[in-house]
């Protein structure tokens, strides 16, 4: 018998635990190493999603192992106006390695977190209150996070925070304009912008955004978007917002997915991938954003602002990614998978598309390819079938989509790694249509 089906934990897991969201995998997971967790039976089980869509190193990096160790018998927490080293040596690494400009930093936990923060921030700065962002995105749970995610969770909570605004994301596969036959995303950031300023009672303050959308289904901002998003937010007195939680420290292939664009934004946001698994995330902006905070008392103290040791973890990380050319490596190792995903597109008619960059890569489910008609019940099926064969896969269903896989592997993930996880996939499809 699988010792995964421990009657004792179930029992305790089902009446102890508050369900926050879909459903828990029915094996227990006992440890995790490199770009694979381990189940009760000591199955392997490829991890294609990096935990949460953050664990870049991989698990049980013995260089993060060690720092953590370290921190944890030297140097943990502080109370928040206290000041340690890894937190000031952290701020000025992040300073040296981002677009030009944000040269300030707070750390803080989460991406909710970090984006409550930094929505704080413009309101303060421009005087305004309203925030517009994408009709598909996620940026936390928290109360001005989440009145700025639409992908999820709107129902049943009552009324969003006042003056949050959406419009359409530029989703070149299902295109709402075109022009000539190709996608007129110029003309549908026009409009949405023209309804924006109807509704505007004129306090807007931020635009946030994901350079490409993960929640929202792997929706990358087509070439030029951000810096006409940009020119939209100054001509509105707003700040640009970019929360790169998924996109930032090498994922893309660049260290920020927004440097491809040459746009640097007023704030910009890290987490998953900056603690690369463990609970951290900063806020940067430019030394005058943050004066103007400043003079107006900006408030934003929480219990582990500022803690060492992840600040720590997260100059190892930085580190680590440079020393061992890992954003490089997400353009190779990206390559190599997307050619996969591509060459199980050319086997299946359920591959509607394959999109992304670097290693944050997303397929598309369909019933139909040239209908492109969502087919949820198909994705679902792929998904428990990979895990059964021992990869680990994340769709995400949205109105008026197919099931999206968001596929991440660590950036410290092997060719042959790779190449596995392409051959379960296509196993797991063609024993699911």
């Amino acid at each position: 018998m699988s010792k995964n089906a421990d009657a004792n934990f179930w029992a305790k897991a089902d009446k102890h635990l508050i369900r926050y969201g879909g459903t828990f995998e029915r094996m227990i997971v006992e440890r995790a190493e490199g770009s694979f967790v381990y189940d009760a039976d000591g199955r392997p089980i490829l991890d294609f999603t990096s935990g949460q869509m953050s664990a870049i190193l991989g698990h049980g990096h013995p260089e993060i192992v060690e720092v953590v160790s370290h921190h944890v018998r030297n140097l943990d927490h502080l109370f928040s106006g206290m000041l340690s080293r890894p937190v000031v040596e952290l701020a000025a690494e992040l300073a040296r390695v981002a677009p030009g400009g944000l040269e300030r930093t707070m750390l803080l936990t989460t991406g909710g977190e970090a984006n409550e923060a930094a929505l704080r921030m413009a309101k303060l700065v421009t005087g305004g209150w309203e925030v517009v962002s994408f009709a598909q995105s996620w940026h936390g749970m928290t109360a001005a996070a989440a009145s700025a995610t639409y992908s999820h969770g709107r129902k049943g909570y009552g009324p969003p925070t006042v003056g949050s605004f959406a419009i359409p994301v530029p989703n070149a596969y299902r295109p709402a304009f075109e022009k000539n036959g190709a996608p007129d995303w110029r003309a549908e950031l026009d409009y949405a912008f023209a309804l924006i300023d109807q509704q505007s009672t004129g306090n807007l303050a931020a635009f946030i955004a994901e350079p490409i959308l993960s929640s929202g289904g792997i929706i990358e901002l087509p070439t030029g978007y951000l810096a006409a998003l940009k020119q939209k937010c100054e001509e509105r007195g707003m700040l640009l917002i970019l929360d790169e939680a998924q996109t930032g420290v090498g994922r893309t292939g660049l260290m920020f997915a927004c440097e491809r664009d040459g746009v640097t934004p007023d704030i910009l946001t890290l987490s998953k991938t900056l603690g690369a698994g463990l609970p951290l995330s900063a806020v940067m902006t430019t030394a005058e954003i943050e004066a103007r905070c400043h003079e107006r008392k900006f408030l934003f103290y929480t219990t582990h602002v500022s803690d060492p040791l992840p600040a720590a973890v997260g100059l190892k990380v930085l580190e680590i990614v440079e020393r061992d050319g890992l954003v490089n490596r997400a353009v190779e190792a990206g390559a190599r998978l997307a050619d996969g995903l591509r060459a199980l597109q050319q086997r299946f008619d359920c591959i509607g598309d394959v999109r992304g960059r670097g290693l944050l890569l997303g397929m598309e489910i369909v019933a139909d390819r040239q209908t492109k008609t969502p087919a949820p019940e198909l994705g679902g099926r792929i998904t428990s079938r990979c895990m059964e064969l021992g990869l680990s896969m994340n769709i995400v269903q949205l109105p008026g989509m197919g099931g999206v896989f968001r596929i991440a592997p660590p950036l410290t993930v092997s060719d042959a790694e790779i190449d596995m996880g392409v051959e379960i996939l296509g196993q797991a499809i063609a024993q699911s249509v």
